[in-house]
């Protein structure tokens, strides 16, 4: 039996490809190190529909929903996007740059995006995320790893701490690092709580 080909150049066929204009080249000799996993819902809290799909690809109304009006003009992507039923829609090739992070910096590198592949999960910061999506998340970061010199995935928090707060405490490290099964990047260390 043929094996299957998980990847199509720097496109993840797992994925359905929707691809956006909003990228560029990543600086010369960078490689992607860095998975950077946010949240993101349009409007706040609300699923199941594309406006985060239109946002991506530029094509967000921003008449559609009062909260879309401070979107307007905004051109961001983001390599994949993990929707609560556990789908994956990928925008940007892994080897070009999406314009995910914003400033940013991690381990005293600043602009992440430069070296980096960004991961939004449909949810809200603060509530939790669908077991499928960790587990989607966990099998597409094993896949980056075993392509990429993928060495550890943190969120949008870490690498902008007090400008952003996604994914948030509603999500689970625990669980990633489990359905991880010692596969995939190294993660942030979880502090035990006091009692």
């Amino acid at each position: 039996m043929a094996r299957r080909q998980v990847w199509r150049e720097d496109w993840w066929t797992p994925a359905r490809a929707v691809p956006s204009p909003n990228f560029g080249p990543r600086p010369e000799g960078v490689a992607v190190t860095l998975a950077l996993i946010h949240s993101i819902s349009l409007p706040p809290g609300e699923y199941r529909g594309d406006a985060v799909e239109r946002l991506f690809t530029n094509r967000l109304d921003a008449d559609a929903h009062p909260y879309f009006e401070g979107l307007r003009g905004l051109t961001v992507s983001a390599h994949f996007f993990v929707r609560r039923s556990g789908r994956v829609l990928q925008f940007v090739p892994c080897g070009q740059r999406a314009w995910h992070a914003g400033r940013s910096q991690w381990r005293g590198r600043e602009n992440c995006n430069d070296w980096s592949v960004g991961i939004e999960l449909e949810g809200l910061e603060g509530q939790p995320f669908e077991p499928v999506q960790i587990q989607k998340l966990a099998d597409l970061l094993r896949a980056l790893r075993r392509r990429y010199p993928l060495a550890e995935a943190v969120g949008h928090e870490h690498v902008a701490p007090g400008r952003k707060a996604d994914p948030g405490a509603g999500f689970d490290w625990r669980a990633l690092r489990k359905a991880l099964r010692g596969a995939g990047p190294h993660l942030p260390v979880l502090e035990r709580r006091k009692a």
